[in-house]
């Protein structure tokens, strides 16, 4: 039955999904990014990984996650946001 719906031209699901833990090649496709964009990344240990016994590398799908977030844009909704809390915190707000 799998194969049939594969055969209909449903998407396979990547290898990913449902691993805590995740290969180069699965980082890769979660990430969305290049062999040799991964590379640079861990060899400036940019990003974490881990390399059991020397070889493979292996990635926390947490950590790619927390990655992929980092130096993140607030947008103007949340900017008035933190700014309306500030200022009723200290006491500076009207309403």
């Amino acid at each position: 039955m799998l194969k049939q719906k594969l055969k209909e031209g449903y998407p396979m699901l990547p290898t990913f999904v449902g691993k805590d833990i995740l290969s180069f090649k699965e980082a890769i496709q979660y990430l969305d990014l290049s062999e040799s964009s991964l590379y640079k990344l861990t060899s400036e240990l940019k990003i974490s990984f881990s390399k059991p016994n020397g070889g493979k590398l292996y990635f926390e799908k947490a950590e790619l996650d927390n990655w992929m977030i980092q130096n993140k844009s607030k947008s103007v909704v949340e900017v008035e946001n933190e700014i309306l809390e500030k200022s009723i915190k200290n006491g500076r707000s009207k309403i």
